[in-house]
């Protein structure tokens, strides 16, 4: 059975922890959600982050902005200085500062608090604080949990085994309604909305997707039965992305792994690693083949 390979998981002993004194009391705090006042820490960070994410929205809302513009600044600059405080004691805590300056969530803690001190120069860079959302991974460390992590890590590796398939028919996709939408364009023509092929290939994706917008809708007979044909195709071409991850998933879950071996007879592929024979035409594998 091919084992897959698990996904990089940022991990807080690579930053380095100190040996023992304040910073090894702050870094237990903070890196490690084992303890209870790690987990304290933690699930009051995330508290906080929501808090802060609600404020910034509300602020968006220009009747509730007008009216408590003030107390929202001022609760604002309350949560930045608490991300400020809480940014500088990780890098305080650990042994190498610059490894989590530079690795993901250190990043991220950095954008927590930048876009704020760049709205006193640039009041629009203010709608980024929204990307303290991303700092919410951090409840899979804390809730420990491991069976949906496994799940996500099945998930991301079926659909990398799965990306030449999904790219071919993503390319089917793209002809079906760059072809369908060219002959919209000359079967409804500019009176009937399909004004140009870009704007009619966007009408052929949106039926096809069976999203629907009715911003745009055939008027002659023709293009009904060509609206029609497409929504039809829709039902079977949504479908068919799902059942090559699905399938590939349900290979790696019976510890089968679906092989790039071609039968040369028929051309099919996927067989088996010990198959001897085509799972379609039956012909023999050649020993190449296996």
């Amino acid at each position: 059975m091919d084992q897959t390979q698990p996904i990089a998981v940022p991990s807080t002993e690579e930053f380095g922890k100190p040996e023992g004194g304040l910073r090894r009391r702050v870094y237990s705090i903070i890196f490690e959600s084992d303890t209870k006042a790690g987990k304290r820490f933690d699930l009051t960070l995330i508290a906080v982050i929501l808090f802060s994410i609600l404020v910034v929205m509300m602020d968006s809302v220009h009747a509730i902005g007008d009216r408590y513009g003030t107390a929202i600044d001022v609760l604002e600059w309350g949560f930045t200085i608490l991300f400020t405080i809480e940014y500088l004691a990780r890098i305080y805590c650990v042994k190498h500062p610059l490894r989590y300056m530079t690795s993901v969530f250190g990043i991220i803690d950095l954008l927590a608090i930048l876009p704020t001190y760049l709205a006193l120069v640039v009041p629009e860079v203010h709608a980024l604080l929204d990307v303290r959302i991303l700092r919410l991974l951090r409840i899979f460390r804390i809730l420990k949990l491991t069976l949906y992590v496994a799940e996500y890590q099945a998930l991301m590796a079926a659909l990398r085994a799965s990306q030449r398939k999904i790219f071919v028919f993503i390319l089917f996709v793209m002809m079906v309604v760059l072809i369908l939408g060219t002959v919209m364009y000359v079967v409804e023509g500019p009176e009937h909305g399909f004004t140009s092929i870009p704007k009619s290939v966007y009408w052929a994706i949106v039926t096809l997707t069976t999203v629907g917008y009715g911003d745009i809708t055939p008027q002659t007979n023709t293009g009904k039965m060509i609206a029609s044909l497409m929504m039809m195709l829709g039902w079977g071409t949504l479908a068919v992305p799902t059942g090559i991850v699905t399938a590939e998933m349900a290979y790696r879950r019976m510890g089968r792994q679906p092989s790039m071996r071609v039968c040369a007879a028929c051309r099919s592929e996927g067989h088996e690693a010990d198959a001897k024979f085509c799972k379609d035409c039956g012909a023999a594998l050649s020993k190449e083949q296996r």
